[in-house]
């Protein structure tokens, strides 16, 4: 990090806040909508959504709405491709050349390509505007937010970013029920029509009770907000099919005045601030949003704060539940309790601070659901992690190493085993017989462990042959994980 004056500065004057808050796009004129909070503050099940009125495209009659009960939990054994359509061939195609011929370069101004990395230019700071061009057909992923497309031909796209809040008019003429489930997004392209798909990140963990069918695309136009059924829904993504642009994004509907119990994924972010006397420690529990990730990294970065590598929870948590955040070193943690809600990129997230001395002994730090008392996240934080001064240089990227350090996240959330296993057979990793030993555990989860304890005792070669049929098969996962350790 370069040398800077650091020093406290308030956050309780309007106008920082207001400096704080990047800009986002201007709001769509003449849209219809508004955001209640419609549950109690108190309820420790319920989250806050959104209401708004829609002028649907697509518009599911009342027996459609979901009711989804208090108490739906996630389901291990369940087979991930009871839920998940298979892969579009084109994407299959074009992300096994990314996994296997193209050095993956994770940083924020990039796509991923199939000949390559495509570079990302900001065209307009005051409205956070980017603009890059595809020179060929195939699959591209922008890491850093999550976003996909697959295109025909050579394309201009340009990509802003928008907030749901800003976004929604105060206006109510009918009450909807919605949960916004990712980021927005303000799309062009040109021409239109090269473009075969566009690949939306959401945050909502397809395990379990919950139902493909909830999803919908939002477009925001000037008639207001027009709605859309995806052709596909993924781990991290939904899929448009030859996509018409717009201001869009994510939704769950919901039905009205239910108890929402919706899992997701989510994500820990800790960073300390140094300081010669007192190290202060920020950490917060956000859904798995690639944007609002890098939106809390650059806050953090401008008031010197340091992110700490850690891993996301492993298991799905509750959308607005209540989490306690403790301590083994018995320091002051304010607030101790973070809800699970959705906050757009650009605005005020909350965290928990607290302040650990000169730091001379390790502290392991929890988090554990109020209402049923689960530990969901732990992680310990040594004085070696926060040594002042020049870190080295980081080590060249392994696969095999990559496969070690996230075994019990790939254990929780690889989804093509079946791909995975013929791979690897065809590479001679697996016998006929090792890869039946792994088909005839009883669920999901075991199988994955089964594969992963089987490989890894086969040395560096057969993780690295692994790790490239997962960047093959799955580079969803592979770019989410892969982004939490940067």
């Amino acid at each position: 990090m370069d040398k800077k004056e650091c020093h406290e500065k308030s956050s309780s004057s309007d106008e920082e806040l207001w400096r704080r808050v990047y800009r986002e796009l201007p709001p769509v004129s003449q849209m219809c909508g508004s955001i209640l909070h419609f549950f109690d503050e108190d309820d420790e099940t319920e989250a806050e959504a959104l209401w708004f009125t829609a002028f649907p495209k697509y518009q599911p009659s009342g027996e459609d709405i979901p009711s989804v009960s208090e108490q739906q939990e996630s389901s291990e054994g369940q087979e991930s491709g009871d839920i998940c359509s298979e892969e579009n061939q084109i994407v299959s195609s074009y992300a096994a050349k990314l996994g296997s011929e193209v050095e993956q370069d994770y940083t924020n101004h990039q796509f991923l390509g199939p000949e390559g990395n495509v570079d990302v230019e900001l065209i307009d700071k005051s409205t956070n505007t980017y603009s890059l061009r595809f020179p060929t057909a195939g699959w591209y992923l922008w890491s850093a937010t999550g976003l996909g497309f697959v295109v025909r031909d050579a394309v201009t796209v340009t990509i802003a970013f928008g907030s749901w809040s800003q976004h929604l008019a105060l206006d109510l003429q009918h009450h909807e029920q919605w949960l916004a489930a990712g980021p927005l997004f303000a799309v062009t392209a040109e021409p239109e029509e090269a473009v075969a798909e566009i690949h939306l990140p959401h945050f909502i963990s397809l395990q379990g009770e919950v139902d493909v069918s909830w999803f919908l695309v939002a477009h925001f136009k000037d008639e207001g907000m027009v709605l859309e059924q995806p052709s596909r829904v993924e781990p991290f993504y939904a899929v448009l099919d030859n996509p018409t642009f717009s201001l869009m994004g994510i939704l769950l509907r919901i039905a009205r005045g239910t108890r929402l119990s919706i899992p997701i994924t989510s994500n820990t972010l800790l960073y300390f601030h140094p300081h010669p006397e007192d190290i202060k420690f920020h950490l917060y529990l956000v859904p798995s949003d690639a944007l609002l990730t890098k939106m809390i990294d650059d806050e953090e970065e401008r008031f010197c704060g340091v992110r700490l590598q850690t891993s996301p929870p492993v298991e799905p948590l509750t959308f607005g539940a209540h989490y306690i955040v403790s301590n083994s070193a018995h320091l002051e943690i304010i607030p101790t309790e973070l809800k699970l809600s959705y906050r757009s990129p650009g605005e005020i997230q909350p965290f928990s601070k607290f302040y650990a001395g000169q730091m001379k002994e390790p502290i392991q730090l929890e988090i554990t659901e109020k209402r049923h008392e689960i530990l969901v996240w732990k992680t310990v934080v040594k004085p070696v992690d926060i040594q002042l001064g020049a870190a080295p240089s980081p080590p060249a990227f392994s696969g095999a190493a990559f496969v070690r350090e996230n075994h019990r996240q790939l254990q929780a959330r690889i989804g093509d085993l079946k791909g995975v296993l013929d791979d690897l057979q065809d590479n001679e990793v697996l016998s006929e017989n090792e890869k039946e030993l792994v088909e005839q555990a009883k669920t999901r989860q075991s199988k994955t462990d089964a594969l992963l304890s089987m490989v890894e005792k086969k040395g560096d070669r057969a993780l690295e042959l692994l790790f490239r049929s997962l960047s093959e098969r799955d580079p969803y996962l592979v770019s989410y994980l892969r982004q939490q350790s940067l």
